[in-house]
C-alpha cells in the first residue's frame, strides 16, 4: 500500500485542496476501521502493533502538516515536545493494554 506522500510526491500542492484533505481523512478512517475489524477477528498482537504504528504515523503526518502550514502561512509553530510526549504515552498505554512488552 502506498502512503499519501508517495501518491502525491510529484504534485504535493494537491494535498492542500479541500477535497483531497477530506479524501485523505476518509481513507485514514477506513484504514482504522479495517485494522480494528481485523484485530477483533484475529485478536493477535501483530495487528495491535500494526494499528499502533498506523496511529503513530498519523500523528507524525499531522505534525508535518502543521509544520508545512507554519512555513507557508505563518500559522502557529507545532508543539513538538507535546507531540512526542503524547506519542510516547499512547505507545506505552497501548502496549500495557495489549500486554506487549517493549
Amino acid at each position: 500500500m502506498k502512503s499519501v506522500r508517495e501518491i502525491f510526491k510529484n504534485k504535493e500542492y494537491l494535498l492542500e485542496e479541500a477535497e483531497v484533505v477530506k479524501l485523505i481523512d476518509y481513507c485514514e478512517e477506513l484504514q482504522d476501521e479495517i485494522v480494528e475489524f481485523k484485530f477483533q477477528k484475529n485478536n493477535n498482537k501483530e495487528l495491535a502493533m500494526l494499528d499502533m504504528l498506523r496511529e503513530v504515523i498519523k500523528g507524525c503526518n499531522e505534525i508535518e502538516k502543521a509544520q508545512m502550514e507554519h512555513e507557508r502561512f505563518g500559522f502557529e509553530v507545532p508543539d513538538y515536545q507535546a507531540t512526542i510526549s503524547n506519542l510516547k504515552s499512547y505507545i506505552y498505554g497501548r502496549c500495557r493494554d495489549e500486554k506487549i512488552w517493549l
